[in-house]
């Protein structure tokens, strides 16, 4: 295809698509569909090789939230059936974040619920990020804590944090319809503020809460403007009990064209195949690893996910490796940049804000395969959505 021969070409270069063409993406047919993944496989091997970096979630926080965020289980007024509790310890942290570490984790992402930090919050989260950082030196450890204040985002790169998350979630244009609580803008200006204070800017995207192919574009051209080191690319997680419970509109290959149009206009970009995965893209997750460079290891915020071996496995049986800590997982030039000290390149990595598209799955034997699991139809799918309850915040140990 000329379209994919251009995409390709142009993604070796840095260079920009034409909005036209990444709607083109979205639109091409499942007989395109291998063609699309291998096109967009050439761009993420030139910059990332065959490395796949791997996350892992510490869920600070969960629940309790007053933001009313429709496609998260932690939101004002859930229903869902979520672990609910207030903030870990700084060394019950540590060490839910060591076993992401022994499992192969090269980054470590907080996560709590709510608006934004206290200054009191803060100084938790610092703490925390030290002890993390005084059993596991070379970890890179990244805060995800809602909208900051000023001087908060200095605070916790002088902590040590080495990255913020803050996801935009959706278009400009249709945030108003997710979310009521605070703005478009005020997410934004949190990556803007993260950038600035020198760390490493992550943010993404929740696909599949009933938006267009045009707001999908809106959101990844946004993306790239804002210029984050890292994506994620967040399937929604339907969790009963929310207001989004029923918008099943993802199969696997609408997935996959998703991650190759955001492939496409972020070439150099860390690609993270984050929350939802298991879900939506259930048997065909590996074709994935051709168009992602990271993934999340183990389960996410407040549902449940892969078990960590699987995924080590998928990963070794599609021909890829997982990345060592010694690796520097951004291309030199964009490396360069954030050593710098700009924090970003011109815009102005890590799990999802909140867990709509929540950053692990049930494990994968519990899951049913592929072929028994109807096209999405409308209706709540309890079967394929397991609420997390080990790990952080529970006497079991976490998935790994």
């Amino acid at each position: 295809m000329d379209l994919l021969n251009t995409l390709v070409e142009k993604g070796l270069r840095r260079e920009l698509p034409t909005r036209e063409e990444a709607l083109a993406v979205l639109a091409t047919s499942d007989d395109e569909l291998l063609d699309v993944v291998a096109a967009a496989g050439k761009v993420r091997r030139e910059w990332f090789g065959r490395r796949v970096k791997l996350n892992y979630l510490v869920n600070l926080k969960s629940g309790l939230c007053p933001e009313d965020c429709s496609y998260c289980s932690q939101r004002l007024g859930s229903k869902a059936e979520i672990l609910k509790y207030t903030w870990l310890k700084p060394e019950d942290a540590s060490k839910a974040a060591a076993a992401g570490v022994a499992g192969g984790a090269k980054r470590v992402c907080l996560v709590a619920s709510g608006r934004g930090p206290t200054d009191r919050d803060v100084d938790r989260v610092s703490k925390t990020i030290e002890a993390i950082k005084e059993q596991n030196e070379d970890v890179e450890v990244c805060a995800c804590l809602g909208l900051l204040s000023d001087g908060q985002a200095e605070r916790l790169r002088a902590a040590g944090a080495d990255a913020y998350n803050h996801n935009l979630n959706t278009s400009e244009a249709t945030y108003g319809d997710i979310t009521t609580t605070h703005t478009y803008a005020d997410r934004v200006q949190t990556v803007q503020q993260a950038q600035a204070a020198g760390m490493s800017a992550c943010s993404g995207l929740i696909a599949g809460m009933g938006e267009s192919d045009e707001d999908l574009v809106d959101v990844v051209f946004s993306l790239r403007e804002l210029d984050p080191d890292s994506v994620p690319v967040n399937f929604l997680i339907p969790f009963e009990g929310t207001p989004l419970a029923k918008e099943w509109n993802l199969t696997p290959q609408r997935a996959l064209r998703i991650l190759a149009m955001v492939r496409f206009v972020c070439p150099d970009v860390e690609v993270r195949l984050a929350g939802g995965r298991e879900v939506h893209l259930r048997s065909m997750q590996p074709l994935a690893l051709h168009l992602a460079n990271s993934i999340f290891l183990g389960d996410y915020l407040t549902s449940e996910g892969q078990e960590g071996k699987a995924d080590l496995a998928m990963i070794e049986d599609a021909g890829f490796e997982v990345e060592g800590a010694g690796t520097t997982t951004l291309p030199q030039h964009r490396a360069d940049a954030l050593a710098g000290g700009c924090g970003g390149h011109g815009g102005g990595g890590c799990g999802p804000c909140g867990d709509g598209g929540e950053a692990g799955a049930c494990p994968a034997e519990s899951a049913p395969p592929a072929a028994e699991i109807p096209a999405p139809a409308g209706e709540v799918r309890t079967d394929l959505v397991a609420v997390r309850r080990r790990g952080a915040g529970t006497e079991l140990p976490p998935n790994a």
